[in-house]
């Protein structure tokens, strides 16, 4: 099962998505998680110079590079899922959608571009407004959080396609505990029992 976490930036997907890994793996399941964008990889290290104002990139380099990062990790999600893990993703293939409809880019190509990764089982939306991401976080800003006009149009997005896609829209503004049970309850409604261990 693949569950993906989605919203902007200070919405709590970082902490939601940890707190459901542990949950998980508590009951008995086999839980991996990821959180893109992976920095530590090649890929990962050209976004975070340019998110930190080193290259100047168009905004479809950018989500090219974007999806070029989670294709850096296809084999192992592959082999993940196919094993029967559960896989928890901080941000997936909606986010290049959000983000690139945001600045002008197609929905339809941003879609196109990542056909190659699997579709996420359960999409998980934790909105916020923009305003809310500053209080969450006032300082270290990268380009597109200090945008706060470009925010209000990929929460925009997100929300169309959460209508679209049927996404579990969560009210990312309630408390932790609150938001942690709506994902638990969201989560458990499409869960099957853990397997029972293999034995040689």
């Amino acid at each position: 099962m693949l569950i993906a976490f989605e919203g902007l930036d200070q919405s709590g997907k970082e902490t939601q998505a940890r707190t459901l890994g542990e949950r998980l793996t508590s009951s008995g399941y086999q839980v991996r998680t990821l959180s893109f964008p992976d920095y530590d990889t090649p890929i990962g290290e050209e976004l975070r110079r340019a998110l930190d104002g080193q290259h100047d990139f168009t905004p479809d380099v950018m989500q090219l590079l974007y999806v070029a990062n989670r294709l850096e990790w296809l084999p192992k999600l592959a082999s993940w899922l196919a094993a029967g893990d559960i896989v928890i993703c901080d941000r997936y293939r909606a986010s290049s959608v959000a983000y690139g409809e945001a600045q002008g880019l197609d929905a339809a190509w941003l879609l196109d571009i990542q056909r190659g990764l699997p579709t996420p089982d359960l999409t998980l939306f934790l909105d916020i407004a923009p305003d809310t991401a500053v209080v969450r976080k006032a300082k270290g800003r990268d380009r597109y959080e200090r945008d706060l006009e470009l925010l209000s149009r990929v929460r925009t997005s997100y929300r169309r396609q959460a209508e679209g896609e049927g996404w579990v829209l969560i009210d990312g503004e309630a408390p932790k505990p609150d938001v942690a049970r709506a994902v638990d309850a969201a989560v458990s409604r499409r869960l099957a029992p853990p397997s029972a261990p293999s034995h040689p």
